[in-house]
């Protein structure tokens, strides 16, 4: 990157760093059980709601529970089951015309990232109905309040349940946005643990790697504070110590329940110190190609940090004795590669690969352009890249090189 763009990124940077503590930031209202769900809308008033899920989530039978305390407490319930694993701009505009068909007032985000993320744009397009997702993207394009919303995460790792951020895909361009802005934050969040008992093996191991790289990316880049690398260090002790329990066995409550918490602070330690570069790279090949964000994420961040190299060690030294796994006496180098050793151990025993099939060297320029656009001046991370230093990660994470 070129000594101008630098110093405009690193300036903007340091402008919300400096912002932080002015900035409207807030922490969700945390419950335990989807059952409090009635009674909370009754204390708010809001009698019709919608839920935004996928059909899977709701064919298996996971939504039910919620959808049966609603109509025995009077609540009048409409569901949108069409959310796909990247939602679309699609998905968005068919859940918003249902919200206004059938007259709701509250949203219901239940499922993993991608439901979390649909019901948000939901709510910001309803703030704002002349203008579309393509007008919204971007940072704090949204500030008016959004109908009550109660995010209910059925997987642990997005964060999406407390963050600032949704993140659409736009099919016709095979490119995801990022709508950042305040109002976006839930109003609610829903932890319990019995509606991730039916999450597949493979997706608890990715979207628990998704976790990590959250609570990886906050900590080590430079805007963190005291409350983010608290939160980034007992997020990755927690993690550590439960996704391969979580992985085996599915029905483990007090897995799940760390694994949930877990996913909670990462998702705030970034919502206010940000992610980095292995997202934005993991963004642009869900975007082109349908990745789903946790695989490419798990399989990312290994790569990524040995990548850093020195600039690195000593925070994620930092992190290696928080965990658990730092030998007394080792220099930050060898504690920092031992940590990342530990990722490769964690990806290898859930079977999450090393490299990614399909990535296609004539798409490489134009998805670095991608996250290059996501990622600077926004992200502070630990060492800036241009578009040509991004192309780097995706022929070093491809299969076929």
């Amino acid at each position: 990157m070129n000594t101008l763009k630098k110093i405009y990124c690193r300036g903007f940077q340091f402008a919300f760093k400096m912002a932080i503590p002015i900035l409207p930031y807030r922490d969700p209202k945390e419950m335990a059980s989807v059952d409090e769900v009635p009674l909370l809308l009754k204390k708010l008033g809001r009698r019709s709601v919608l839920i935004v899920t996928d059909g899977t989530l709701r064919e298996s039978g996971i939504t039910k529970r919620l959808e049966e305390a609603l109509r025995v407490a009077g609540i009048k319930t409409a569901v949108y089951d069409k959310v796909q694993q990247n939602p679309t701009i699609r998905n968005v505009e068919e859940a918003r015309r249902l919200y206004m068909k059938k007259n709701c007032k509250a949203l219901i985000g239940f499922g993993g990232g991608s439901s979390m993320d649909c019901a948000k744009a939901v709510g910001a397009r309803l703030a704002y109905p002349k203008r579309n997702i393509r007008q919204l993207k971007g940072i704090l394009k949204v500030w008016r309040r959004i109908p009550p919303l109660i995010a209910i995460p059925t997987t642990a790792g997005t964060g999406s349940e407390v963050t600032v951020a949704a993140i659409i895909t736009d099919s016709e361009k095979k490119h995801k946005y990022c709508i950042n802005s305040f109002p976006l934050i839930p109003h609610y969040n829903v932890l319990d643990p019995s509606v991730t008992y039916s999450l597949p093996a493979h997706l608890t191991a990715t979207t628990g790697m998704d976790a990590l790289t959250h609570a990886v990316e906050a900590y080590i880049g430079n805007s963190t504070t005291k409350k983010t690398r608290a939160l980034a260090k007992r997020a990755v002790r927690l993690i550590f110590d439960n996704i391969e329990k979580a992985y085996k066995n599915g029905n483990d409550y007090q897995a799940r329940n760390n694994m949930l918490h877990a996913s909670n602070m990462a998702g705030l330690a970034f919502s206010i110190s940000y992610v980095g570069y292995i997202h934005a790279v993991a963004h642009s090949l869900g975007g082109q190609y349908g990745v789903p964000h946790g695989l490419a994420n798990a399989v990312l961040l290994p790569i990524v940090l040995e990548d850093y190299g020195a600039c690195v060690y000593k925070k994620l030294a930092e992190l290696a004795k928080a965990s658990g796994i730092a030998k007394e006496g080792d220099t930050d180098e060898a504690n920092a590669k031992r940590f990342i050793e530990k990722i490769k151990e964690l990806n290898k025993n859930m079977g999450i690969p090393e490299k990614l099939e399909g990535i296609r060297k004539e798409d490489i320029l134009t998805m670095a352009r991608h996250a290059d656009k996501e990622a600077n001046p926004l992200y502070p991370v630990p060492v800036l890249m241009d578009v040509r230093e991004l192309s780097r990660y995706y022929h070093m994470v491809a299969a076929s090189e």
